[in-house]
């Protein structure tokens, strides 16, 4: 009898600890910025998940988003520019710099997008804010791997800390 109702308690455990941890989600961004000397750019990629893309776009926009799918719209991505450029910014030896958003594609769940920084001849300081999805979503984080050089960092972007300064 005993040994029934310890089994039962430990399915019950089981059971309880398998559904908290499928309701509970990873939010996470990965973000690589390297820098090409010879081109005099600052190339960077960033991977969100669609999901959390377009429920964050409805909740700040108040409109329905179907980015990655066919219903996608131009204006929708226009938003989505708008948003990712207010809410990411890199400032370049403490000067603010223009990213340039130069395309997106879907790989599964994610949208990848590639941005470029033009007319940078030397980096000696990188200062990252990203604060995208903070709005809306609390635990996200935002990891970052620079390439500046032959020097490789890497850092956690959260809402307590959305900015970060790095030396080279």
């Amino acid at each position: 009898m005993v040994k029934k109702t310890s089994i039962k308690i430990g399915i019950l455990v089981l059971c309880f600890v398998l559904t908290s941890v499928s309701l509970h989600r990873f939010y996470v961004s990965v973000t690589e910025i390297n820098f090409v000397p010879t081109k005099k750019e600052i190339q960077i990629t960033s991977r969100y998940f669609i999901d959390d893309l377009n429920n964050s776009l409805e909740k700040k926009y108040k409109t329905k988003f179907y980015l990655g799918s066919s219903k996608e719209s131009e204006e929708q991505l226009t938003y989505l520019k708008k948003y990712l450029a207010d809410n990411f910014s890199i400032k370049v030896n403490v000067k603010a710099k223009d990213m340039i958003f130069l395309t997106k594609e879907i790989e599964d769940d994610v949208m990848i997008c590639y941005f470029k920084i033009k007319d940078v001849p030397k980096i000696n300081t990188l200062e990252l804010k990203n604060t995208v999805f903070f709005d809306f979503i609390s635990e996200q984080q935002h990891i970052t791997h620079t390439q500046i050089g032959s020097v490789k960092r890497s850092i956690l972007l959260t809402s307590d800390n959305a900015e970060e300064l790095l030396k080279y």
